[in-house]
């Protein structure tokens, strides 16, 4: 199974829109407190839009406790990761991958990345910015893990039906 975790995330907006991305990608949120804003906040809503109630996360008090509740790889993002994310081998569908990302102010707490420096990486980027947005980061992430693993269990067509147009939509 495939996880983000956000460690102490400080955004509303943030959290909203990767809420929405785990809900697209059938991928569990884990969120680490203290979060900075409550979580039935209007914004964080907002961003998540109505797929809310889809959403498979659960809250942790801690990083200990998140730890002692999950078993699997860990893999922290970080700008003083040596390597890019796309370095990694996330192809078995069946392990449990945890994708972990630090508050938008500090990043994850170096006690913590100097325990697992083999699973530290980085988004590649310019020197002109210190690190990407961290719900497009997320939304990075995600989605090199889905490719390697080919998008199992996501649909690769528009649905026929519902509120959906259907795969054919563009030839009628």
């Amino acid at each position: 199974m495939n996880n983000i975790v956000l460690y102490q995330p400080e955004i509303p907006g943030n959290t909203g829109n990767i809420m929405r991305t785990c809900v697209a990608t059938k991928t569990k949120l884990h969120l680490i407190k203290p979060l900075g804003f409550i979580i039935d906040d209007a914004h964080l809503k907002r961003s998540g839009v109505n797929y809310i109630d889809k959403l498979d996360y659960e809250i942790y008090e801690n990083f200990e406790d998140f730890k002692s509740k999950n078993e699997g790889e860990y893999y922290y993002f970080t700008r003083y990761g040596r390597k890019p994310h796309t370095e990694f081998d996330f192809s078995n569908k069946d392990k449990n991958i945890y994708l972990i990302f630090g508050k938008e102010s500090t990043g994850i707490p170096k006690e913590i990345l100097k325990n697992d420096l083999n699973h530290c990486m980085r988004i590649p980027m310019t020197d002109n910015v210190r690190a990407l947005n961290l719900s497009n980061s997320a939304a990075i992430a995600i989605y090199e893990v889905l490719r390697q693993q080919n998008y199992y269990g996501l649909l690769k067509e528009e649905p026929n039906d519902g509120n959906f147009k259907g795969a054919d939509w563009l030839e009628k």
